[in-house]
């Protein structure tokens, strides 16, 4: 007589790699037919950008057009992010990224059409960009990354998260952005993006990336 509960899954091997190994499994897991979306997903101090930026000249390489998109041009006006305050950590998970406005404005049409806005808002200058929108090839593959991106039901045909420990994390943080670590450890909690990311890299050490592989289920 069984109990009816499900086996536990078996634990993540993780493998140190370079970061030009974790980049060339990211490429290699990239759908070769059609307008595909990768997301890059990190805090601040793994750098995602760094990565994101990585695939683009070998994508290009094997003949794909890229759009690259930053998620932090997508960001809400001040009046609305920093209503409770420029320290409030949940309004940082909860209000700081315009995800309708992404999703409808790059997303969607990009994997309908091609067509898309590279940015829609500069946060620094708190005003519009105004740029116009772009129109991609067949075949092209968009870059997007960020923070505190999965969970939110952004469509993305590959996703990827650079890993951290909340220790690091906060030592890695510039004391005047620590504030934003309970944002980071609600992600953890609500999201567990080590468990969604179809790529995981654990980055404590940023000069030594480690590539966690989850075995099969049997």
């Amino acid at each position: 007589m069984t109990s009816g509960r499900s086996a536990p899954s078996p634990a993540p091997v993780v493998r140190p790699v370079t970061w030009d190994v974790l980049r060339d499994v990211v490429l290699a897991r990239v759908p070769a037919d059609g307008r595909r979306v990768v997301l890059v997903d990190g805090a601040p101090p793994t750098r995602p950008g760094d990565l994101a930026d990585a695939l683009v000249g070998p994508l290009r390489a094997s003949g794909r057009a890229v759009a690259r998109v930053r998620a932090d041009d997508f960001l809400r006006p001040a009046s609305v992010r920093l209503e409770h305050g420029r320290h409030d950590p949940d309004a940082y998970l909860e209000d700081r990224l315009d995800v309708g406005a992404l999703v409808r404005e790059v997303l969607r049409p990009f994997a309908a059409s091609g067509r898309y806005l590279p940015s829609l808002w500069d946060a620094v200058a708190d005003r519009a960009t105004r740029a116009r929108p772009v129109q991609a090839p067949p075949g092209a593959v968009l870059v997007l990354d960020g923070d505190l991106l999965l969970g939110r039901g952004l469509p993305a045909d590959l996703t990827v998260h650079l890993a951290v420990r909340p220790a690091t994390l906060a030592r890695r943080l510039p004391e005047e952005e620590r504030w934003m670590l309970p944002a980071f450890a609600r992600y953890a909690a609500e999201v567990g993006p080590e468990d969604v990311a179809d790529v995981v890299a654990r980055v404590d050490d940023p000069a030594h990336p480690a590539l966690v592989e989850r075995p099969p289920v049997v």
